[in-house]
């Protein structure tokens, strides 16, 4: 079984860690170094490259794609309609009930 840890205290990167009997051993990863920070003009160099990277759709594609979100449009507002109407009737035929 895992030892539980106690709050406020941390691993300390240079200590060993002891081992029971037939127990597993516990490593600790030391933290990666920092990557150096580019400079100004390097940092713009690797945003035009990331910026070449982009496929932008077709005239055709754009067209296509907002004929498809109009029909779905339409489709799930005929949709929503008939539940409402068919909710609306069933709640008046229920509240109709009790009179």
């Amino acid at each position: 079984m895992a030892k539980a840890k106690t709050p406020g205290k941390r691993p300390q990167a240079n200590a060993k860690p002891q081992v029971a009997a037939g127990a597993a051993a516990i490593t600790v990863d030391s933290p990666e170094p920092k990557k150096p920070r580019p400079s100004i003009t390097q940092f713009y160099q690797q945003v035009m490259a990331e910026a070449r990277k982009i496929v932008w759709p077709s005239r055709k594609e754009t067209w296509i794609t907002s004929v498809m979100v109009f029909i779905m449009v339409v489709v799930a507002s005929i949709f929503f309609w008939i539940v409402d109407t068919g909710l609306g009737f069933l709640f008046r035929w229920i509240i109709g009930l009790g009179s």
